[in-house]
């Protein structure tokens, strides 16, 4: 049975929230101030938080802050922020302050239960390769890659219309490594980098996903959460510190233009900069919901076109290179 922390000034939402959790068969806890949160964290040990954003005396923002710093990252639970605000800003700062979500309020019961049953999966299952990491005794070799590959897939199961993304976009990573000059060990790292880049989108809605159409303004936001919802998720696994940059990184450009952090050239990890290029041919390549695949000469001149101002030149010329040999256009879905 999953527990669930609750933690709102406001009398009614907790009385609400909590039935709606108990009759999904989770056990709850109210609580009614930030201050009691994290006295109550001292000896006890929740799945999950939802913590309310507007409460007097500390807010969620500060609560969250103080019970980062109170906790390892070991004994660190899941928190989901509960919001009325439709603000962008606010799911931004919240999750760059460490929250794995938010739900807005009035509760729609069977989004509160399914974004909290999913997120407390989704936790085990990160903790789960945690603990295989630290069971095995070398360094990025302890990651299990059939564990990775399978989270990969799962990942790319939330695209309908997508087949091997991640799979695809770390093949091409570790080929443009190993080009650059990459010994085998890094271009190894990469490919597991390039494997897990997308891991955010565990956390993106899957009708934002798969919606057909041009992404509202809204839509777009949460969808250009999931690099920082990524590194989140990865940056725990201590055997591998530098697996969380091409999550984190992968969607920065060149020219500065890029999110989540407007990093500009050479400021953007090398490893970012491979993921990028990478993830867009593949993107150009493959089949989307409002378009087929494009042809190979459309996508040459928009990795040509891209240089500089989208990706790192170097990398773009050898991506480039590699399309020119692939003369019968194999290199794509399918």
């Amino acid at each position: 049975m999953y527990w669930v922390l609750i933690v709102d000034d406001d009398t009614s939402n907790l009385i609400t929230a909590g039935h709606i959790l108990s009759d999904h068969n989770m056990r709850v806890t109210a609580l009614k101030s930030g201050k009691a949160l994290l006295d109550y964290v001292k000896t006890n040990k929740p799945d999950l938080i939802l913590l309310d954003i507007r409460m007097p005396e500390m807010d969620g923002f500060e609560t969250l802050k103080r019970l980062k710093a109170q906790m390892t990252p070991e004994d660190e639970v899941p928190v989901i922020f509960l919001t009325g605000n439709e603000k962008p800003e606010m799911e931004t700062e919240g999750l760059k302050l460490g929250a794995v979500d938010f739900i807005r309020k009035p509760f729609v019961p069977e989004v509160l239960a399914m974004r909290v049953k999913n997120n407390i999966e989704l936790v085990r299952l990160e903790r789960n390769l945690s603990a295989e990491v630290e069971r095995r005794t070398k360094e990025y070799e302890t990651l299990s890659l059939h564990v990775v590959q399978t989270v990969a897939e799962a990942i790319d199961a939330k695209d309908t219309y997508t087949n091997g993304h991640s799979g695809r976009v770390a093949e091409y990573a570790k080929e443009i490594a190993g080009r650059y000059g990459y010994d085998e060990k890094h271009q190894d790292e990469i490919y597991i980098m390039g494997l897990l880049h997308d891991v955010g989108k565990i956390g993106v809605p899957d009708a934002v996903i798969n919606k057909p159409g041009r992404l509202s303004e809204k839509e777009f936001e949460r969808m250009k959460a999931h690099p920082v919802v990524g590194a989140n998720i990865l940056k725990k696994i201590r055997e591998m510190p530098k697996l969380s940059i091409g999550a984190r990184f992968h969607h920065e450009r060149y020219d500065g233009t890029g999110y989540p952090e407007g990093l500009k050239g050479e400021d953007i990890p090398e490893e970012a900069r491979i993921i990028a290029v990478a993830d867009a041919y593949d993107a150009m390549t493959s089949f989307r919901s409002y378009r087929s695949a494009l042809s190979q000469s459309i996508v040459r001149y928009e990795i040509e076109n891209g240089k500089g101002t989208q990706f790192d030149p170097v990398f773009a010329d050898i991506m480039l290179k590699m399309i020119d040999e692939d003369t019968g256009y194999n290199m794509r879905e399918g």
